[in-house]
């Protein structure tokens, strides 16, 4: 099973933007016909998502190496961050502060780049990213999140270990 997995990297990377694609149609469902309303931490794991999709689907879209080792850093590093967002909003579900101010700083950090009114408005959010709204088998969006991020970033890992180990 592994060897199959491992063995053609264009499928690997293939069936996690598969993955990718059916996560935001998930949470594109959950927003839409749920009616749960995306925290600013939603958002950005949402777009962690997408630049997962969109470059592991150019690496397995292409059959030269450099193009999938970059897909593969590139998605790799996009894994990592959304697993860091992930991890932080649920550390703020299981322990959630007195006042509420998520994404507050991640606002007064965008605020100081000359983009300050565009970034904003793509990256704003109505929910609370504390409140947890949905659970399955006792697990929240964001701990799901986190597990999903962390899984592609291992086998992300693996294959450019193995791809620059063959080198």
């Amino acid at each position: 099973m592994i060897d199959w997995y491992f063995g053609a990297p264009r499928r690997a990377f293939a069936l996690i933007t598969l993955a990718c694609v059916g996560m935001l149609a998930f949470g594109m469902y959950l927003q839409h016909v749920v009616g749960l309303e995306p925290c600013p931490m939603c958002i950005v794991q949402r777009y962690a998502l997408i630049l997962v999709a969109v470059f592991t689907a150019l690496a397995a879209l292409s059959s030269r190496r450099g193009v999938q080792v970059a897909g593969g850093v590139l998605a790799l590093l996009a894994a990592l961050g959304g697993a860091y967002t992930a991890a932080q909003q649920s550390w703020l579900q299981w322990y959630p502060p007195e006042v509420v101010s998520c994404g507050r700083d991640f606002y007064g950090m965008i605020e100081t780049f000359p983009l300050k009114r565009a970034l904003p408005m793509i990256f704003r959010g109505g929910g609370d990213c504390s409140q947890i709204d949905w659970t399955f088998l006792g697990l929240s969006i964001a701990n799901w999140s986190f597990l999903a991020f962390a899984g592609f970033a291992l086998v992300l890992a693996v294959l450019l270990f193995r791809r620059t180990a063959r080198a």
